[in-house]
């Protein structure tokens, strides 16, 4: 009886939190902030980010709220940058902000956004406008709300978010290039180049645009010539080349260097030196994963929660590679998982590794933050993938552990430690997104229904084109 009564008393907390987090512009509710702590300096935590907003987006479509996410649909597309071109400080066209804060001009309410001007390094946020993208074609599922997507300037937007991930550029590959700090992980982590969490989020993008853009009208160019082609292309590079399993690492470990040509086995050159000697006795027999980065003479083979966990939600990998990527988890959950679900990615940089690596970061010292740390918003993502792949008990077992801490450590940003035992250094408490991802946790749980928001069926037609 007790154990249901705090169950309870954390849902009912979850809520208030969630709710007491929403951002009102002109009266209307348009986002959630960041955070809501008191105890520490705001910075930009009274900011709406896009991509934490996501996942109260989602939650909110689940309770059936679905009027905060359309404003904040709305909202968000007439901040989108229409510059003609990307140049010195201007961001290109089809970027989404970073974030965005009501601010008061002239006794006026007006929105400003921040497109990462005002972020470490000044790294234009890439993966806002795909997960932009992911949650209209979720608004769309859960109210069938069609004709918002097909009104005229959100067919525009998606336009431009297509043509800024389908640019020419300096690369032979279906993936997109991005620079370190261009997603969740928002500062140097060696993630530069062609890091997994991109490639998962722009392959979910894409399935979402050829969902929404308007049927026998000039954007279907995009569907049948270029973005069905490119999913194809995309989808075989990353279960190819990024694929980790032992036989995979095998092939690695025998491969020849400085081979030339077309018909090669050792396409990126990758020297068997490389493998790191920490992977060859944790991959368990059974487990396998996607690499964190593919490149020239270059895999990242840190597993990464994010890329891993989105890929068996939207279909990236194949029921079997689900499968493998869980019984990973489950197998090293002491190291992925410990006592908060879960892990950012795994193993740590540490030594002189991190100072080359991050720049000395000391915010990302070993084991915490984005080197590390445990971040309580993946919960969702990894009981999304458990139920997808048919492994309850493993969902069930992620919540009950995060359930238990969450409430007591005041809903924390992210948690340190090797096992994610201490709340995080400089981690912000009552971050809205670990308060909704704990909601998204226990909603889909309840009702394996919602999971039809964020999982896509395979399309024949993108299946067999040929690239």
């Amino acid at each position: 009886m007790t154990s249901i009564s705090s169950e309870t008393n954390t849902l009912n907390q979850a809520k208030q939190k969630l709710n007491n987090s929403i951002l009102f512009y002109n009266q209307r509710p348009i986002g959630t902030l960041a955070a809501c702590d008191s105890s520490k300096d705001t910075l930009n935590y009274n900011h709406c980010f896009v991509r934490d907003f996501v996942t109260s987006g989602l939650i909110f479509l689940m309770q059936g709220r679905a009027e905060i996410v359309r404003n904040f649909l709305v909202e968000t597309l007439g901040l989108q940058s229409h510059e003609q071109q990307m140049d010195f400080f201007k961001p290109g066209p089809g970027l989404m902000p970073a974030s965005f804060k009501v601010d008061v001009e002239h006794k006026e309410q007006v929105l400003t956004a921040d497109f990462g001007e005002h972020a470490i390094g000044r790294v234009p946020p890439v993966d806002s406008c795909l997960w932009w993208l992911i949650l209209l074609r979720a608004y769309v599922k859960a109210t069938n709300d069609i004709s918002l997507a097909h009104q005229q300037d959100f067919q525009q937007g998606i336009k431009l978010i297509l043509d800024f991930c389908l640019v020419h550029r300096f690369a032979m590959y279906p993936t997109m290039l991005v620079p370190d700090g261009a997603f969740m992980i928002d500062r140097r982590m060696g993630v530069y180049g062609n890091p997994l969490e991109i490639q998962v989020l722009f392959y979910a993008a894409l399935q979402a645009a050829t969902e929404l853009l308007l049927p026998n009208s000039d954007q279907t160019k995009y569907l049948d010539k270029i973005v069905k082609r490119r999913l194809a292309a995309l989808e075989y590079h990353i279960k190819e080349y990024y694929w980790i399993d032992l036989k995979r690492l095998n092939e690695i470990y025998c491969y020849k260097s400085e081979e030339f040509g077309k018909e090669v086995a050792n396409k990126f050159n990758i020297y068997p030196d490389s493998i790191p000697s920490w992977l060859t006795e944790w991959l368990p027999e059974t487990g396998g994963y996607l690499a964190g980065n593919l490149g020239p003479s270059q895999i990242d083979f840190r597993f990464f929660g994010l890329g891993n966990l989105m890929a068996i939600i939207v279909g990236l990998t194949s029921e079997q590679e689900s499968q493998m990527i869980l019984e990973l988890i489950e197998q090293r959950w002491h190291d992925l998982v410990g006592y908060m679900p879960m892990k950012i990615c795994f193993p740590a940089l540490e030594g002189l590794e991190w100072k080359i690596v991050t720049g000395s970061d000391p915010k990302n010292i070993a084991w915490s933050y984005h080197n590390g740390g445990n971040w309580p918003v993946l919960l969702w993502l990894l009981v999304a993938a458990a139920l997808k792949s048919g492994r309850d008990s493993l969902a069930h077992k992620a919540i009950e552990l995060a359930q238990n801490r969450l409430s007591q450590d005041q809903w924390p940003e992210y948690y340190d430690g090797r096992h994610g035992r201490l709340i995080g250094k400089e981690a912000r408490k009552y971050q809205t997104w670990t308060i909704s991802g704990f909601l998204i946790a226990t909603e889909i749980l309840a009702n394996q229904e919602h999971l039809a928001l964020i999982t896509f069926n395979k399309d024949p037609q993108i299946i067999s084109c040929v690239w």
